[in-house]
């Protein structure tokens, strides 16, 4: 059974962090590209950063330049998404997908997604 579990979400104040973490189970993440979103009430799911299959790319969408990192480790068959600085406007649940690639890019499309996790950003 493949599976994707996001965990480390919770209620943070601004300017605080959280280390969101992505596990998968039934399979390795080693050959697979890895991307993160986030879901807000009454908005639109967005792309906040992904990962190659490789870690060498890495891209962020503008909102969340400089203040998260996304990284990789293949020991705990684990994707991390450090987010610092964390904004009111942060607050959305966080999901994780993952698709089998062999690129050196950034997916564009995910076949396996997380339940998610809810941060919130509030004082």
């Amino acid at each position: 059974h493949l599976q994707l579990v996001e965990s480390g979400g919770g209620l943070v104040q601004p300017g605080g962090s959280l280390r969101l973490s992505c596990a998968a189970s039934g399979f390795s993440l080693d050959n697979h590209a890895i991307g993160w979103f986030r879901q807000a009430p009454g908005k639109e799911r967005e792309g906040v950063s992904c990962i190659s299959q490789g870690g060498s790319t890495t891209n962020y969408t503008d909102s969340v330049k400089g203040r998260f990192t996304i990284s990789r480790d293949n020991a705990k068959n684990t994707v991390n998404l450090q987010m610092n600085s964390l904004k009111p406007e942060d607050t959305a649940t966080y999901y994780c997908a993952a698709v089998f690639s062999f690129s050196y890019y950034c997916a564009r499309d995910y076949d396996y997604w997380g339940q998610g996790t809810q941060v919130t950003v509030s004082s």
